[in-house]
């Protein structure tokens, strides 16, 4: 199964109280996961935007970060990122990302069951 570039769902809406909207580009659909997850996303932040602090519960968040950098809020504890940087939040922890670069910060997002 192949899907096209053209063909990915995006959407942008502010998230968890955030600065700012974030852009969704859904790579994979929830039921694409065989019950093991529900979410890989390709994210875009605007400079000065964020994604807010949120928790998880059942289920862990991995970032992996293709361009930019930003603030990363890991269980509370603030952490710089950068391009090629990757953050893992398990379940039971809460985290938040912020664009605090110039250009776009993009990374895929990643949520599976824990």
């Amino acid at each position: 199964m192949i899907t096209r570039a053209n063909e990915l769902n995006t959407f942008s809406k502010q998230f968890f109280d955030g600065k700012g909207e974030v852009q969704m580009r859904q790579v994979l659909q929830p039921e694409q996961f065989c019950g093991h997850g529900r979410l890989f996303n390709q994210v875009t932040i605007q400079p000065g935007c964020e994604l807010g602090w949120h928790t998880h519960q059942g289920e862990s968040e991995t970032y992996f970060l293709l361009q930019g950098k930003g603030l990363y809020s890991d269980n509370g504890k603030e952490v710089e990122v950068e391009a090629g940087d990757c953050t893992y939040c398990p379940s039971g922890e809460g985290h938040s990302i912020e664009n605090t670069g110039s250009e776009p910060l993009v990374f895929m997002a990643l949520i599976v069951n824990a």
